[in-house]
């Protein structure tokens, strides 16, 4: 492995995050809430956003607009079934899914749930900073660097992690203050 590899691997786990951050219901509508909702059209497992077009036209509604009006219901089933926290009003043409003011209570348990997810991308960091020194071992082990270079190459793999973990708890604080002040 290399330092640029480490890197890209650290950059996964961000990006991780940031999806499963955007998929935090937050009080405000947020499409992301449909990502991994997926509706049987015509025998196959479709994502929701390739048979209806999602619209958020007031900060606590979604929209949902099926193209194929015989899809509706199954949309609506889908929707039921993903178990999104949020229950699907169809009025025959479109799906309304409107989004609760977030009470006191249940902001604390998001936020709880948002340190969960930063805590589980710092351990992902890790192992990958502990892959890469167990790698800096075997090479000194295996005479291909020197010691010096050992040390030198662990403080740059320590000085990465440290600036991965330090943008996930930037990440993680911003997500807080988000849902804190909804």
């Amino acid at each position: 492995m290399s330092i640029e590899n480490m890197k890209e691997k650290m950059e996964k786990v961000i990006t991780n995050l940031d999806v499963n951050y955007s998929e935090v219901r937050a009080g405000r509508a947020n499409p992301a809430i449909l990502n991994r909702v997926s509706v049987e059209y015509y025998g196959v497992q479709t994502p929701i956003n390739q048979v209806a077009s999602i619209s958020v036209p007031e900060a606590r509604l979604i929209v949902i607009q099926p193209w194929d009006r015989s899809v509706l219901s199954q949309v609506e089933k889908a929707i039921e079934k993903a178990d999104i926290g949020i229950h699907p009003v169809s009025d025959g043409q479109v799906i309304r899914l409107s989004f609760p003011e977030l009470t006191e209570e249940r902001r604390k348990e998001l936020v709880k749930d948002i340190k969960k997810m930063a805590e589980e991308a710092k351990v992902a960091v890790r192992n990958v900073r502990r892959d890469e020194m167990d790698e800096a071992k075997g090479k000194l082990k295996n005479k291909e660097i020197s010691e010096d270079e050992e040390k030198a190459l662990e403080e740059k793999i320590q000085k990465e992690t440290d600036s991965y973990v330090a943008k996930i708890d930037e990440i993680s604080d911003k997500k807080e203050k988000e849902i804190m002040s909804v």
